[in-house]
């Protein structure tokens, strides 16, 4: 079972930047595809950017280029800087881990922090 927590949200203008964090609980943090969603009321969760176990990154095409998703496996804890913020980014961004054993997918999720763009 992983848990996991994430924070770093909150206000930032148009044009501004921030940083969220998510941290995991339990062991095997590095072996965990993982990535970031977000969504907004009345709309499907949208996939953000992922980051694999050896560090290959993806992004959305809306946010490419201004995203940037990285992994601390020290500390069991995934990053997303989000730079020249649009007021289409508000959201609940969410952090999601995923792996497979023995041809079984496990995913978990964490409970989101709400990202707001506003002047």
């Amino acid at each position: 079972q992983v848990q996991l927590v994430e924070s770093g949200g909150g206000l930032v203008q148009p044009g501004g930047s921030l940083r969220l964090s998510c941290v995991a609980s339990g062991s095997s943090f590095s072996t965990y595809v993982m990535g970031w969603y977000r969504q907004t009321p009345g709309k499907q969760r949208e996939w953000v950017a992922s980051i694999t176990s050896g560090g290959s990154t993806n992004y959305a095409d809306s946010v490419k280029g201004r995203c940037t998703i990285a992994r601390d496996n020290a500390n069991n804890t995934v990053y997303l800087q989000v730079n020249s913020a649009k007021p289409e980014d508000t959201a609940v961004y969410s952090c999601n881990a995923y792996t497979r054993r023995l041809g079984v997918p496990y995913v978990y999720w964490g409970q989101g922090t709400q990202v707001t763009v506003s002047s």
